[in-house]
């Protein structure tokens, strides 16, 4: 990203929800936003992860300029190139865990067995091949997050991003996440998170903090917090 703003315009009002951001993130990173809110920081997600687009400035995305494309450009990248993870999980009430992970994939027109087939390999990776006919209400919080973070990987990204994925977990299930993200980022995945919670971030091995729509800081993490929980069995191996 080189020189990116995002102004919005709110009647008479003008909001510059960034001011100006430059930065680089390669391939296989494990980056953390930080900073309070009003920040910049959901602006600046929802540009990485193409549901924005910036007001001036240049995104290249895996060496394709993404600063300027149409809607149905910015769909194709999103669902090709990201996976997301939100803290409301944003899973459907009334579809099973498969049917949930398998979305990503009707949009890149698989037909349903290689979706089923997809689908259960990703919920596999995550711990919960065992439930793949379950519905949400009938997982835990922390289970309901696996299922997004399998929905997340069912399209092989190079990228996924995380807004406040621990948000609405306990402390012990936080952790259990986090160690998740741990193995995915051992895996080779780029991870991108935004979290307000200090010990989280410490999971990441870059941190960059944001204020008033600029970088305030960006720095290398030299505590690098690993997850001390015990993986479920079928987690990564």
């Amino acid at each position: 990203m080189h020189d990116i703003s995002r102004i919005y315009k709110m009647g008479s009002e003008v909001v510059k929800a960034l001011q100006s951001i430059t930065i680089n993130i390669n391939k296989g990173e494990y980056v953390a936003f930080m900073g309070p809110s009003g920040s910049g920081k959901s602006t600046l997600m929802n540009i990485i992860g193409c549901l924005d687009t910036p007001s001036n400035g240049q995104y290249i995305l895996n060496d394709n300029d993404v600063s300027d494309l149409t809607e149905n450009e910015l769909a194709e990248i999103r669902n090709k190139e990201i996976g997301f993870v939100f803290q409301t999980f944003n899973l459907l009430p009334r579809a099973t865990a498969m049917e949930n992970v398998a979305l990503p994939l009707i949009y890149a027109g698989y037909g349903k067995y290689d979706r089923d087939d997809m689908a259960v390999e990703a919920l596999s990776k995550v711990g919960l091949g065992d439930r793949a006919k379950h519905k949400p209400n009938e997982l835990s919080g922390g289970q309901r997050q696996r299922v997004a973070i399998a929905r997340a990987l069912v399209n092989n990204p190079s990228n996924i991003l995380a807004d406040e994925p621990t948000g609405n977990l306990d402390s012990k299930t936080s952790y259990e996440i986090m160690d998740l993200f741990q193995k995915l980022h051992d895996q080779g995945n780029s991870i991108i998170m935004v979290t307000h919670e200090d010990d989280i971030s410490h999971y990441a091995h870059r941190i960059i903090k944001l204020r008033d729509g600029l970088v305030e800081t960006d720095v290398l993490n030299e505590n690098i917090r690993r997850a001390a929980g015990h993986p479920e069995e079928g987690v990564f191996g």
